[in-house]
């Protein structure tokens, strides 16, 4: 049987589900992105239960974990037919869940970020973030909303707190994690003014054991609706991608007319004549 998948995980801070406006257009992204699990942040709703699900995702999503706490609520669901999922850890900042592919049985780490935007919260939030103890053969993925910038080039103005950026930058580097590279866009967070700010807010990183487990893994953007942050897809390929490098044969160098080859290099082969019967 082949097991080899494409699978997806929406990521995206929705600014609250409270209001009926807003669950066509969620529910819209969500059938859009085509995701088998989805990570929504800021819910702001403190009971969130498999009813209320269906108003957000289409069918065969199935509620999963939510935590409402100082942020102000992480949702994560998925495809009960793709993924079975056991809760690891839970706090104020995140929610990690192990997954356990249908497919394969192959089990990962999701843990789901959003992290607080005040000074003094993000300064809490780091110190946990840097001493998170993860096993270096775990393959992880780390997503969604951080409310930090990494370097001067992830805003369009001038300003951030450079210390805020060392300390983010320390603990990535602490962690061992990767950063997948966002396509489609440079920044995900606007505050919709006139002239607007906008802001690299939202990240996704990964285990060095993921980049051997999932090589072939990207993110990209996609249009906003309905909330300040920009969905963004994680694709995951189970592919493993064939390489390219060329392979040298010792053998050739037996040949006495192997530096001819180099030179003129192969030519094709003249047709026989054919016979006329």
């Amino acid at each position: 049987m082949n097991t080899n998948r494409l699978w997806k995980v929406l990521c995206w801070n929705v600014r609250g589900v409270n209001s009926e406006k807003k669950w066509n257009s969620i529910r819209d992204k969500v059938t859009e992105s085509r995701s088998d699990i989805i990570c929504l942040q800021e819910t702001k709703k403190e009971v969130i239960d498999q009813t209320f699900i269906r108003n957000i995702c289409p069918q065969g999503l199935i509620l999963s974990f939510t935590s409402v706490g100082a942020s102000g609520g992480i949702l994560v669901a998925w495809k009960g037919a793709s993924f079975s999922g056991v809760e690891v850890f839970q706090n104020e900042f995140a929610i990690s869940v192990e997954m356990t592919s249908m497919i394969n049985n192959n089990s990962w780490v999701l843990t789901t970020v959003y992290a607080p935007c005040t000074p003094a919260g993000k300064r809490v939030f780091l110190d946990w973030f840097k001493n998170i103890q993860m096993p270096e053969h775990t393959d992880w993925l780390i997503v969604d909303d951080f409310n930090q910038i990494r370097r001067p080039e992830d805003r369009n103005k001038e300003g951030g707190d450079v210390t805020e950026m060392y300390l983010f930058n320390e603990a990535i580097s602490a962690l061992g994690l990767i950063e997948l590279p966002l396509h489609g866009r440079h920044f995900t967070w606007t505050n919709k003014q006139l002239s607007p700010l906008l802001e690299r807010l939202d990240w996704f990183f990964t285990s060095n054991a993921w980049t051997e487990s999932y090589p072939n893994t990207s993110v990209k953007a996609m249009v906003m609706e309905t909330s300040d942050h920009w969905p963004c897809n994680v694709e995951i390929n189970t592919r493993i991608p064939k390489s390219h490098i060329f392979i040298f044969e010792n053998h050739w160098l037996s040949r006495n007319d192997f530096v001819n080859i180099l030179i003129q290099g192969w030519s094709a082969p003249t047709p026989l004549p054919l016979q006329s019967s």
